[in-house]
């Protein structure tokens, strides 16, 4: 056992220790946190698309745009009568000779079509297997012609935990509300005849109960100490009588 948050004489917490406990938080996919401006994309030309400031994590690499700044992104010129997607990714990276590792914004081009636009294809990777490369997609760039038409947002901001406190809570408050508005009724008929091999129908009058408004006929129960096999064809609640029935057939005998 190690301690990681904690002062041990010398340095010791190392990054794979960071992103262990990230992913024991954020689970081991990538998003980007409520905070600042939340990577955010300004197009101010079809050649530069602005991400403003941010902290993202991928999987359980965190990384940052500092605050009030943003990094800029070069986009390549379109071609005049042909579609192009790119991509702008968060791209973890790791030198295999020195270890060292970093996180940059890169553009992954695509190949421009006359008629339909593919979205390129990136690396996902697996930081903890210990792959050197991981994208995490930002954003999709869509060319037509010379211009940029649209930046769609790829990622997802995730909540933070008060407010996901404050959903847990509405939720159980509704299922609460629910509980309160849906009442369930047993209605019990005995001493039922039904002739052999013949077909019955039964209906009897829905219940008043104020504040309440009869639904469905949800299941229903046979039980007797004769020979008794009914096939129920309908159990239902005739809304134009206000009343609800069963019906079916008797293969059996009385």
């Amino acid at each position: 056992m190690e301690i990681i948050t904690g002062y041990t004489g010398k340095p010791h917490v190392t990054a794979e220790q960071d992103r262990d406990v990230n992913e024991g938080i954020f689970d081991t996919g990538s998003f980007v946190l409520k905070t600042g401006s939340q990577l955010a994309a300004e197009l101010v030309s079809n050649n530069e698309i602005k991400v403003r400031d941010g902290v993202l994590v991928i999987q359980g690499c965190t990384a940052v745009i500092k605050k009030n700044t943003y990094d800029p992104v070069t986009i390549a010129n379109g071609s005049q009568g042909m579609k192009r997607i790119d991509l702008i990714v968060a791209r973890y990276n790791k030198n295999e000779e020195t270890k060292i590792e970093e996180v940059m914004l890169k553009v992954i081009q695509g190949t421009p079509n006359a008629s339909t636009a593919a979205v390129p294809t990136y690396k996902t990777g697996d930081i903890q297997s210990g792959d050197l490369v991981a994208d995490m997609p930002l954003y999709k760039v869509t060319l037509d012609g010379l211009n940029v038409t649209s930046v769609d947002k790829m990622f997802t901001v995730i909540p933070t935990l008060p407010e996901l406190s404050s959903k847990l809570t509405k939720a159980n408050n509704d299922i609460t509300a629910i509980n309160n508005i849906i009442k369930n009724v047993e209605i019990k008929k005995t001493n039922l005849k039904v002739a052999a091999n013949s077909d019955f129908r039964w209906t009897w009058d829905l219940p008043t109960i104020s504040g309440y408004y009869p639904l469905e006929v949800l299941t229903w129960n046979f039980q007797g100490d004769y020979d008794l096999w009914l096939n129920v064809s309908t159990a239902a609640r005739y809304s134009t009588s206000n009343q609800f029935g069963i019906e079916g057939h008797n293969f059996g005998r009385l």
